[in-house]
């Protein structure tokens, strides 16, 4: 620590790590210099961030994220905290960009004219009020104006597709599903997955394949969520297509089908 702050002997030596601060949050938004900051062992050139206006091609945020991952250098996927940041950054993402109100039309006119009068400042100071469950006794005149559009303003977050709808649109069309099944394949015990996670001792020509002890399966599921997840979508997308006769490509059943015959749709979710 001594090596971080200036010697009193020695007035012109610099210190060898100096840690800015300041009074203004660091922007989340359209700061290319934020992740790299954040992870310098991950960004050692300081470059490569995302949403970087100077890039030729924009790339989204979640695009960006999910190539990182994909990288055959997999520090990123291994990292303990990088793949939680990004996760969370782009949750909160969704729901600050896809957040909008409603009103009931009876009084759309009034609450718009009273929502453009307000200013920034006063929606601040009643969302502060709000936040630490103060008094509103001692509100002025703007900031009930402000508390009393709660009562017809509603909040609403991003609209998911949710899988109820969709799947009652399936049977409307489609009809009534024939088969329901659970395909839960485990990578822990698949030596596919140790290929995937880099293991190049574990032969897949073999009919018995050696694979590592139980502990160490269960390391490198912990170790490289990602390789689960690439392993899950890959088990899927091969039972549909070489089971259920499923082409992917075309997005309808081959000629000759599967063990169930030729299959006119499915829906599926994980």
């Amino acid at each position: 620590m001594r090596s971080l702050i200036y010697s009193v002997s020695e007035k012109s030596a610099a210190p060898d790590l100096i840690i800015h601060r300041g009074v203004d949050p660091i922007p989340e938004y359209n700061n290319p210099s934020l992740i790299p900051g954040m992870f310098p062992t991950l960004f050692p050139f300081g470059i490569g961030g995302f949403e970087d206006p100077d890039r030729p091609t924009a790339l989204s945020f979640e695009k960006q994220a999910e190539y990182y991952l994909d990288l055959p250098d997999r520090q990123f996927r291994y990292h303990y905290s990088y793949i939680f940041v990004v996760l969370n950054m782009i949750q909160r993402r969704r729901s600050h960009l896809h957040t909008h109100f409603t009103v009931n039309s009876h009084h759309f006119r009034s609450v718009a004219e009273s929502i453009t009068s307000l200013s920034a400042q006063t929606l601040s100071d009643v969302a502060e009020i709000i936040e630490a469950e103060k008094s509103t006794k001692s509100l002025n005149s703007e900031q009930k104006k402000a508390m009393d559009l709660l009562r017809y303003v509603n909040t609403v977050a991003e609209k998911i597709p949710g899988a109820r709808t969709e799947i009652r649109n399936y049977f409307g069309y489609f009809g009534l599903a024939h088969v329901f099944f659970t395909f839960n394949p485990s990578p822990v015990h698949s030596p596919i997955f140790q290929v995937m996670y880099g293991d190049k001792t574990v032969d897949l020509m073999s009919r018995y394949p050696r694979i590592p002890s139980s502990d160490e399966r269960v390391r490198r599921l912990a170790h490289d969520p990602v390789a689960a997840a690439d392993f899950f979508e890959f088990a899927v997308k091969s039972l549909f297509e070489h089971l259920l006769g499923w082409d992917y490509k075309r997005s309808q059943s081959t000629e000759k089908g599967g063990i169930l015959g030729r299959i006119r749709v499915f829906y599926g979710f994980n």
